[in-house]
């Protein structure tokens, strides 16, 4: 029945449902894995600085702020962005509490991926992305995608 369907899903797929999400038949490759700390999908051009986020962002750039951690003097960078993505934190850091309640994508504790804010690069193994390429996070399921998806 109907209200049997209903009640067999579970409240975090509404959840998703809710968000943005990433079309599950396009190519993806998957450079690392956190905590799906904020449902929704995003995908922008890197930047390690709230600065640089909101910058960008007032020019109509889409961005994803990736820091180590987030503190709450990134609360402009977060606003501008479209997603974040941290190395560390949990579901309960800053980047997860302050995303969760703007309504952002996020992927915290994604602890493969080095952040070298001198180089302004990521690196996962041999894979090097940086500023201003284009990265994907899956805040659902907690991954970090190289460039963009669909």
């Amino acid at each position: 029945s109907k209200q049997e369907a209903v009640m067999r899903l579970k409240p975090e797929s509404l959840d998703q449902l809710l968000h943005p999400m990433l079309d599950p038949d396009a190519p993806k490759r998957v450079l690392a894995k956190g905590l799906p700390a904020s449902p929704g999908a995003a995908c922008g051009r890197v930047v390690f600085t709230a600065d640089e986020a909101e910058r960008l962002g007032k020019e109509g750039e889409a961005v994803l702020l990736v820091r180590i951690e987030t503190s709450p003097e990134d609360i402009h960078g977060i606003h501008a962005a479209k997603g974040i993505l941290t190395t560390r934190g949990g579901m309960t850091s800053h980047a997860a509490v302050v995303a969760r309640g703007m309504g952002r994508p996020c992927v915290s504790g994604a602890g493969s991926v080095r952040v070298d804010y001198a180089a302004k690069a990521l690196y996962v193994g041999d894979v090097v992305v940086k500023a201003g390429e284009m990265l994907t996070i899956d805040g659902g399921a907690g991954e970090v995608i190289l460039g963009e998806v669909p």
